[in-house]
């Protein structure tokens, strides 16, 4: 019954999807206020029932109902709780209701706080919210539906991919699908701007805070992928230019390049026709992702290898939403007024040279993922584009975008002067060449573009860290007024400071990890030693234990340093017999910002396995780096200035009442 239920209230939030994309726009077109109003209501029903039907699929995951075909197929009985409920999206059905649930949830929150929207505006929003909405629906009703029932229910299920079940994977997907889905409103505020043929800086003004959310939660995401690929698939790397992570990069630079510009556009009322290409594109890059996920067309240890069927479906919502806006861009985008002019050298130019670095950026990632499946298409052969095409040509405009990013806060808007902000850097370029001086020597034989690449990173961090002192007048003014003046400087100044300088910390992580990472690789026995970057591991046995549904076979290594014994880490094997699969569950070590890591590999007939054996220099700072950015966007999210109605230009068009 509770199946039935879950599947009905998908039917029913269908229906009022197709209500919200067409009546509200009917009355936007009448002016009739009633018929505009009706996207509220049908948006916050629309929820409502989008949430019954995810906690129905939730309530049958945890009570291991086998009679559905989504719970046989991803649980077991024995399964832990935590992992029963995130094997609600471990699945492709499961995690498409996760992602219409979102969707819904961000339609849901632009009725409920969207009352200082034009009502016209408001209508537009929500009806485009909800053809995205509608699309999805039908694909999950017609090719995924998480609730079809087996006829002859089994006893047990076939437990979840064991590589899912991790706690990085209740956190993950929730909130990939947060930045995702989130852009979605992005685009929503883009297409509807279009078909009013009106935009200004309110409009940025009230696009930026939803952009910004998304770019939050995409960018915890990313990190949080990340560093469960990291330490979950044993491999000891934290990227790997697989195409489905870089279906994540795409919309998080893209997203980036829009939060910059959609700024130019509320501060200096220009750059319109550019924000609203962004905002198309950026969440065109997600349904893209979407695409490549769940196609089928990719192998990959992160895809859902699902019926090519499906992959049609969302090729088709591609086309059709993809190519529907950009057609409806290329036909309205002449109507809409540019904004005002700025020199070359200012705030507006350096943050357009930001969206070139960043756009560039994108391009070279999407051109590297999807070559090979055209080269395929076109000839049927076979090519690989790996990390080395990605390191020559994203690396080199990255490089460029970090010597750019200290310069653009400190330059004025409309006209900037550069040698004056040249000279406020001189402390950061003093700091970097000193950087550079120093790694020189520590690592002299060593990687030679290491130094730079550390020496860049320490004048992204301390130009970050410039910017505040210039705007509270550190060692220009007494402490106590600089103190006053911090306490009075806006969030979101804060927030870009933070921002900034997370860049440049996980550049460095980056830097060290790469060129500094100690490894051995070989085969242990009981009682052997490995010396590894001064620490003395030794494998003092192994020991087999079961689990509630795997057994697994763990090995303890004692760690020592000069003679001292530091700690004792126990990676292990883990055989889960319902999937005929393993799983490899390594242990790390945390120093600092550094770490010990360890995994394990077979064993061998007389009583050897084989280990991994890293030792990662500030590995810490990659991840660190991530979640000082996010901060720094929650920062600039709690700004007071984000949280009030846009000012109005002084000869404003006559716009509809404001919604109630």
């Amino acid at each position: 019954m509770i199946a039935e239920a879950g599947h009905y209230a998908l039917v029913l939030a269908l229906g009022l999807a197709l209500i919200q994309s067409t009546v509200p726009l009917l009355g936007a077109r009448w002016r009739d206020a009633a018929l505009m109003n009706v996207a509220r209501s049908t948006a916050l029903a629309q929820l409502l029932f989008v949430a019954m039907s995810f906690i129905a699929l939730v309530t049958l995951h945890v009570t291991s109902d086998f009679s559905v075909v989504n719970v046989y197929e991803n649980s077991h009985s024995l399964k832990p709780l935590i992992y029963k409920i995130t094997g609600v999206w471990g699945n492709h059905e499961g995690s498409m209701l996760l992602w219409v649930s979102i969707l819904a949830l961000f339609g849901g929150l632009v009725a409920a706080f969207g009352n200082n929207l034009p009502l016209s505006l408001r209508a537009h929003v929500l009806a485009v919210q909800a053809w995205v909405a509608g699309a999805f629906y039908l694909f999950i009703l017609m090719t995924s539906n998480p609730f079809l029932r087996i006829a002859n229910p089994p006893i047990e299920g076939r437990d979840l991919n064991p590589i899912l079940q991790d706690i990085g994977l209740a956190v993950h997907p929730p909130m990939l699908y947060l930045g995702y889905v989130g852009f979605s409103i992005s685009f929503s505020f883009a297409v509807a701007a279009l078909l009013e043929g009106r935009i200004d800086a309110a409009w940025a003004r009230w696009v930026r805070p939803w952009t910004l959310m998304a770019w939050i939660f995409l960018t915890l995401g990313i990190a949080m992928g990340s560093y469960w690929a990291y330490y979950e698939l044993g491999w000891g790397g934290w990227w790997f230019w697989d195409p489905v992570e870089n279906a994540s990069l795409m919309p998080w630079l893209a997203g980036t390049a829009l939060l910059h510009s959609a700024l130019v556009m509320e501060k200096r009322n220009a750059l319109k026709v550019w924000t609203i290409l962004l905002s198309i594109l950026t969440f065109s890059l997600s349904l893209l992702g979407t695409f490549l996920v769940r196609s089928g067309v990719l192998t990959s240890v992160h895809a859902f290898a699902t019926d090519p069927a499906r992959g049609v479906f969302i090729l088709l919502i591609l086309c059709v939403f993809i190519g529907g806006s950009l057609s409806l861009f290329a036909w309205r985008a002449s109507a809409l007024k540019q904004g005002g002019l700025f020199a070359p050298i200012s705030r507006e130019g350096a943050l357009v040279l930001n969206n070139l670095f960043l756009t560039v950026a994108c391009a070279t990632v999407l051109t590297g993922t999807l070559y090979p499946m055209a080269y395929e298409v076109l000839s049927s052969d076979k090519i690989s584009v790996g990390a080395p095409f990605f390191q020559l040509t994203f690396g080199p405009v990255f490089v460029a975008l970090l010597l750019a990013v200290p310069f653009g806060p400190l330059l004025a808007w409309k006209r900037g002067d550069l040698l004056g902000a040249t000279q406020r850097l001189l402390a950061a370029g003093i700091a970097a060449l000193i950087a550079i001086a120093l790694v020189w020597a520590w690592t002299y034989g060593g990687a030679t573009l290491a130094p730079l690449a550390i020496g860049l990173a320490v004048f992204v961090v301390m130009g970050a860290l410039c910017d505040v002192a210039e705007r509270i007048g550190l060692f220009r003014m007494p402490l106590s007024i600089s103190l006053r003046r911090a306490r009075g400087l806006p969030r979101a100044a804060w927030g870009t400071m933070f921002a900034h300088a997370g860049l440049g910390i996980a550049l460095i992580g980056i830097v060290c990890e790469t060129t500094g990472n100690t490894e051995y690789i070989g085969a242990m026995r009981p009682g052997d030693v490995v010396p590894i970057a001064g620490y003395q591991l030794k494998l003092d046995g192994l020991t087999p234990r079961p689990g509630p549904n795997f057994s697994e076979t763990i090995a303890q290594f004692i760690v020592k340093r000069d003679g001292a014994t530091v700690s004792t880490m126990t990676p292990s094997k883990r055989s889960f017999a319902t999937r005929g699969m393993s799983t490899t569950e390594a242990a790390l070590l945390t120093r600092g910002a550094s770490q010990l890591y360890i995994s394990l590999g077979d064993a061998t007939a007389d009583g050897a396995i084989a280990v991994r054996i890293y030792h990662k220099p500030l590995v810490l700072l990659i991840w660190w780096g991530p979640v000082l950015m996010a901060f720094g966007g929650l920062l600039s999210l709690s700004d007071r200035r984000l949280r009030v109605g846009a000012p109005k230009p002084a000869k404003a068009p006559r716009a509809l009442q404001p919604a109630e």
